[in-house]
């Protein structure tokens, strides 16, 4: 396997992994703990070194995940007070783990070299050199088995807990009183969450995995109302992007992990334009449509109380009774008849049964 294709298919796994997780944080308004998670993590990195006297992958790994449980439970802890809500307790809660292991690592752990571009983008260009050796036999690239982990234990727990996720995200009442436990649901969720964030730091780094947790489902979110397609969309997204990325970072020799990031951007942009649904695009061709349907339906209003009016009559004071130009009026009037709201009969412009029926639904007369 070449580097290149193992860059490849870390971010592809990684953005997996993330994008999983992340379509239930979307929905749950709970986007913001990937963020505080990929912080708070620190004091946990810091206190595996501490047990370990060294640099050590398995007690590095527990002591993150100590320090993201601690953090969820001290953001939960805090909006059970009810004195601060979700975001609010976020933000006093990372901060203060992120300054902790900052404090300890310059009073104790000064002299240990640690590289502030691993942290935020990760060592994704370096993951092929980093082997997983078992009894001297290499295995492979140590990421490509991490995030391969990570997907399968996303899945098993989707796959296991897909009804119990879906009932306490979208009704958390009917699922309490039906015996689902929310709160065991949300723990559960942040669990994984920082289990993902924690295998993913090491090979993508922090941004790169807020990202690939956030970006993906958001852009999902924007496509598709249906929970099974979002959570589809949200990896096939993910992947592209990351896929794009390395691509990208390859032509014009720059960071892999912030093209990455950029290439999910830029799809959230793309969906934030030209979703059919959500769309910015869809919502002004809508807007026009609904100003066309309004303006329609008052020149119908103004026909059915002008019944008998030469068309002649009506063509020339329309334009002085509804303040609109006679461009505007002759538009509306084709209209009208194309969809057979009314008929030009000759001497009168006739409104149909459809066209009446409109006018009164609308009550301008």
């Amino acid at each position: 396997m070449t580097s290149d294709l193992t860059i490849q298919l870390i971010g592809v796994l990684s953005a997996s992994a993330c994008a999983l997780i992340g379509v239930f944080l979307i929905l749950r308004r709970s986007a913001m703990m990937a963020d505080a998670i990929s912080h708070a993590i620190l004091p946990g990195i810091v206190l595996g070194y501490f047990l370990a006297d060294g640099p050590s992958l398995l007690l590095g790994f527990l002591g993150a995940v100590l320090a993201s449980t601690l953090t969820v439970t001290l953001v939960a802890a805090l909006q059970r007070s009810r004195k601060v809500d979700e975001n609010s307790a976020i933000g006093i809660v990372f901060p203060a783990m992120f300054a902790l292991g900052t404090v300890v690592v310059s009073k104790w752990y000064s002299n240990v070299h640690l590289d502030t571009d691993a942290i935020l983008y990760g060592n994704i260009e370096f993951s092929y050199f980093d082997r997983l050796l078992i009894g001297g036999r290499d295995l492979g690239p140590q990421g490509i088995w991490i995030m391969s982990l990570l997907v399968v234990l996303n899945l098993l727990f989707l796959g296991l807990f897909y009804k119990e996720l879906k009932l306490t995200t979208f009704d958390g009442a009917l699922a309490a009183a039906i015996g689902f436990s929310p709160v065991v649901m949300h723990y559960a969720i942040m669990g994984m969450l920082s289990v993902t964030t924690v295998g993913a730091f090491t090979a993508v780094g922090a941004i790169l995995v807020i990202a690939m947790v956030i970006v993906p489902a958001a852009t999902a979110y924007l496509l598709t109302e249906k929970l099974s397609m979002m959570l589809i969309l949200a990896v096939a997204i993910g992947a592209v992007s990351s896929l794009a990325g390395v691509r990208f970072a390859i032509w014009l020799d720059l960071s892999v992990s912030g093209s990455m990031v950029m290439m999910t951007g830029a799809a959230f942009l793309l969906a934030l334009l030209f979703s059919p649904s959500q769309g910015a695009i869809a919502g002004v061709i809508r807007r026009r449509r609904q100003r066309a349907q309004f303006a329609l339906e008052v020149l119908l209003g103004h026909l059915l109380a002008h019944r008998g009016d030469p068309a002649e009559t009506l063509r020339s004071n329309l334009p002085v009774h509804l303040n609109w130009p006679p461009s505007k009026v002759e538009s509306l009037i084709e209209t009208g008849q194309r969809r057979g709201y009314l008929t030009n009969g000759g001497d009168e412009l006739n409104l149909t049964p459809k066209g009446i029926a409109a006018a009164q639904a609308r009550a301008y007369v």
